[in-house]
């Protein structure tokens, strides 16, 4: 809600009427002028955002937030063994293999590679609130074990998930934009 209230804010210092305004979309009631929509971009680049004025980074965008909605935010359900490249196509209407190698060419790394990154910070996040076991947490998070998640999130932190547990202050999590 910050996210939209800012760049609801930031709209209106621009000189821009909104229509409507959701995570990652702004609709405008009419077009910008090139200074209207230099000065937002610039307004949201100082606060941390991205205008994704380019059809090729709103799919890739599109793409991040099914990833991390799926992986954050479908709470208090078993997550099935989600096929997440039939998942994205499905909800982007693109083929996978399109939307792959579009990813990897604007964000510089797999899909695949951000899924996982996305899951370890879900685990982290799990570990931290120290409310569920780890075969529980494998469970939630959509892990085939405890062990596959165990190994996976060595591969990435370079901790076992006891290790972070127990460091968690010292080593952190990332804020979702920034993984």
């Amino acid at each position: 809600m910050r996210c939209t209230r800012s760049v609801g804010r930031l709209a209106a210092e621009a000189g821009l009427e909104v229509q409507h305004i959701q995570l990652g979309e702004v609709t405008l009631t009419a077009d910008p002028s090139a200074v209207q929509l230099a000065n937002f971009r610039e307004a949201l680049e100082t606060e941390g955002f991205e205008l994704l004025d380019d059809r090729n980074k709103r799919l890739v965008m599109e793409v991040k937030n099914l990833i991390i909605k799926e992986i954050h935010h479908n709470l208090g359900k078993k997550p099935e063994a989600v096929n997440f490249s039939d998942f994205l196509a499905k909800e982007t209407g693109h083929e996978y293999s399109q939307l792959s190698k579009l990813f990897s060419s604007v964000e510089g790394l797999t899909v695949e590679k951000y899924i996982i990154a996305q899951k370890v910070e879900r685990v982290k996040e799990l570990l931290v609130y120290d409310e569920l076991t780890l075969s529980e947490i494998a469970w939630n998070t959509g892990y085939s074990s405890s062990q596959h998640l165990s190994n996976q999130f060595r591969q990435v932190t370079g901790l076992t998930p006891t290790q972070f547990k127990a460091e968690h202050r010292k080593h952190g999590r990332k804020p979702l934009d920034e993984v």
